[in-house]
């Protein structure tokens, strides 16, 4: 459709690109969508709760065979083999250091030995909601929120939980069993299902159509002119790039809150008042972005409170720096060994950094609420919502959104499919961020010189 004028565009945009996507996004989880609520209404018969162990077990067993075939032993193998460390480290009290370098270890020789890689990268969202389930519930363990070792069947019942099992998020093993006693269907429950579902459906829409045309059609800035060849064009183009695959990933996220929800998990409650309130992103945070601290933070709340509770506060005893430097390596780990994700989480780990003791600093030598997060009501700064200390929040706003253009650039909706299922390779990192001066390093590279100045 690139080639198309813009009245021939829009006329062609809903038969070519809405409406089959829509239906090749249903076709793809409606299955999904039903053994959840399956599950859901048979949880609601008060059936014994091992019971509730076995279907949901078996549920998730069944949607990974959906979903990846005879490859999903790969993901049963890796939850036996937790299990099996979590049994014999039973008294230990560094279960969760064990099990993390044994997950790693099994990770690195999946990727690199036991099979292909697209095949492999296929599975990474289940093996990682796995990595994520089990780890916690091994650090769980070690602090006493857990008091003993789940039964086998708990265990698999929590690991596989039909709500979480194929596009997560992760819930932690407290959460699933609150989930198991199947809380009564009401209106805000089905409201919070569909919602999700509706937004879901809405971020994949504009991930593969309208992202991908932004420019040329919806803002027709440059078209086929000659600024879309020059240094304007290829910003234009990475900004494309990354609202593309900003809302592949709210599609993933709003699709996991409503299968939780579907399930019966993601509520809270605080006496009698039951809320379905389960977020996995916040878009405007990230489109309309504050810092890249808060980026980072609303991409995907879930997994930020694993890396935060499991990774960072186990790693801080090393110092800020090297702990925010461990907690995005082991980030990029669970994602899989490709390079262009290790060179944006690393080089986000060094944003966020420099950008947060930057305002830091700031803030206490201008005495304003100038910090990476927004500043509760009772601060003690002097200025709090002066023009100038909006533009200087603006200012910062700005500056994430242009590195996350530049970070966004490497994810091209136009390389072959096969390429992006494998990984892009190192040559087309550099190729891109050449293309765009290295400039996000840069400015980071100047905001830290000009910290190190006023320190």
């Amino acid at each position: 459709m690139a080639g198309y004028s813009r009245q021939d565009f829009f006329h062609e945009l809903a038969s070519g690109c809405l409406f089959p996507t829509l239906q090749q996004g249903i076709e793809q989880v409606w299955q999904l969508l039903f053994i959840c609520l399956v599950c859901r209404l048979f949880w609601r018969l008060g059936v014994p709760s091992y019971l509730k162990h076995l279907t949901t077990i078996c549920a998730g067993f069944y949607s990974l065979y959906l979903f990846f075939q005879l490859h999903m032993v790969w993901v049963v193998l890796l939850s036996l083999l937790c299990y099996l460390i979590l049994f014999l480290c039973r008294h230990s009290s560094n279960r969760g250091t064990f099990l993390s370098i044994t997950i790693l270890i099994y990770l690195l020789m999946g990727e690199l030995h036991m099979m292909d890689t697209a095949t492999w990268h296929k599975m990474r969202g289940s093996q990682m909601v796995v990595a994520m389930k089990a780890i916690s519930l091994a650090f769980d363990l070690d602090r006493g929120v857990v008091a003993t070792v789940p039964s086998p069947v708990e265990f698999m019942g929590y690991i596989y939980f039909v709500g979480t099992v194929i596009f997560g998020p992760w819930i932690s093993f407290t959460s699933y069993l609150q989930a198991s006693e199947s809380r009564k269907l009401s209106a805000a429950w089905f409201f919070k299902v569909s919602s999700s579902w509706v937004k879901s459906q809405v971020c994949l829409v504009i991930s593969n159509c309208i992202a991908p045309y932004l420019f040329p059609y919806f803002i027709p800035i440059y078209g086929n002119r000659l600024i879309g060849k020059g240094l304007i064009g290829r910003w234009l183009n990475a900004y494309e790039n990354t609202v593309s695959f900003h809302y592949s990933n709210y599609f993933v996220g709003y699709l996991s809150e409503t299968t939780a929800t579907l399930s019966g998990a993601g509520f809270t409650e605080e006496k009698e008042n039951l809320k379905w309130d389960i977020t996995v992103s916040r878009p405007l945070n990230v489109e309309l972005p504050r810092s890249m601290v808060d980026v980072v933070t609303s991409w995907n709340l879930p997994m930020s409170r694993w890396l935060k509770s499991y990774v960072f506060n186990s790693a801080l005893s090393l110092g800020t720096f090297p702990a925010i430097l461990v907690t995005y390596s082991a980030s990029a780990l669970l994602h899989g060994l490709s390079f262009h994700l290790g060179a944006v989480l690393l080089s986000l780990g060094f944003i966020t950094y420099v950008e947060y003791v930057l305002r830091k600093r700031l803030s206490v030598i201008m005495n304003a609420c100038i910090l990476s997060r927004r500043c509760p009501p009772d601060c003690k700064h002097q200025y709090k919502t002066n023009l100038w200390v909006r533009a200087t929040n603006v200012g910062f706003g700005m500056l994430a959104v242009f590195h996350l253009a530049y970070l966004g650039s490497l994810f091209d909706a136009s390389v072959d499919d096969v390429e992006g299922e494998e990984g892009y390779a190192p040559s087309h990192t550099i190729k891109k961020w050449s293309e765009l001066s290295w400039a996000s390093h840069w400015v980071t590279f100047g905001c830290w010189v000009f910290y190190r100045l006023i320190c």
